[in-house]
């Protein structure tokens, strides 16, 4: 341990047994998290607590993300940086608390997986013509990556959620919140080609279903059904980070990438805060430097 440290962290100790009360196993715990702490700062030239500032500490937490810890780990290993930090500037080892700007990581959130439009095709492009579910996997495919649909939503639809003289689907989701999509004429088309020629044969008379996708045995897709279609079809493109989310990531950053209003995509994902839908505003990077650079006065 750096030796300007080893009071306060002693003093830190003491106060985390006697005040705090904590029990052996975590005060080891904490005790290992502050010597992390103090092997990172030391390395970059830090060695003594009044040295500790808000961008060391920011850039210890993306390296304890970096190095892979769970986002549990990561907020104990946080919290302990934050009573140290307060500690010392409650005893006069700092002037300030350096603690104050970290973000705990149910403020980080990860940044989702996105297709590019080519492996949306090549996914596409690797369905069997000759297989028996053919049709009914390549309309799914389409309609969920046209619509931005969860896979709950997609074995939810019902044939009269589809309009196909407006062009639009009815789709209800979380919260039993509904909302009205439009759908690409090569979904449409895909779609109209399974209910005349595949969901006829699908579909028993002893077992009728109003749901627009469903199993050989007559049955609703459920989400579980839809995530192993998705799957079966990734892999055999080679596609292997692909599942069902991954089609309403894509459709939601290909239209921000096509310069689709944020407020327009939130309505179109079905998302009750804009917050949400602000996380597939990270993939535009290139669309907002080419705005800037052809329309700033100095770019």
């Amino acid at each position: 341990m750096a030796e300007p440290f080893s009071q306060p962290a002693r003093e830190f100790a003491g106060y985390l047994r006697v005040e705090c009360g904590l029990a052996p196993l975590t005060l080891e715990a904490y005790a290992a998290d502050l010597q992390r702490l103090i092997a990172f700062a030391a390395a970059r030239g830090v060695s003594e607590p009044n040295g500790l500032d808000a961008v060391l500490l920011i850039e210890h937490a993306r390296q304890l993300r970096a190095d892979g810890l769970s986002s549990r780990s990561i907020a104990r290993h946080l919290s302990t940086v934050r009573m140290f930090c307060r500690f010392c500037q409650v005893n006069g080892y700092t002037e300030t608390d350096a603690s104050e700007l970290l973000e705990t990581p149910r403020m980080w959130r990860r940044m989702p997986d996105v297709m590019h439009v080519k492996q949306i095709e090549k996914l596409l492009e690797s369905l069997d013509p000759a297989a028996p579910l053919y049709l009914r996997d390549r309309a799914l495919i389409e309609t969920m990556y046209a619509c931005g649909l969860r896979a709950g939503e997609v074995g939810r639809l019902a044939l009269d959620d589809l309009h196909t003289d407006l062009g639009v689907v009815k789709i209800t989701g979380k919260g039993e919140r509904q909302r009205i999509v439009p759908i690409g004429r090569l979904a449409q088309q895909a779609v109209d080609e399974y209910l005349q020629r595949l969901r006829p044969k699908l579909v028993r008379a002893d077992s009728p279903t109003d749901a627009l996708f469903v199993t050989q045995r007559s049955t609703p897709l459920d989400r579980i059904q839809v995530w192993n279609i998705i799957k079966k079809h990734a892999r055999r493109a080679g596609l292997s980070t692909v599942h069902p989310h991954t089609l309403r990531h894509s459709f939601a950053t290909h239209l921000l990438s096509g310069g689709a209003d944020l407020r327009v995509v939130q309505e179109l994902l079905g998302h009750a805060k804009i917050g949400t839908t602000q996380i597939y505003t990270h993939v535009d990077r290139e669309r907002l430097k080419q705005v800037v650079q052809k329309h700033h006065p100095r770019p």
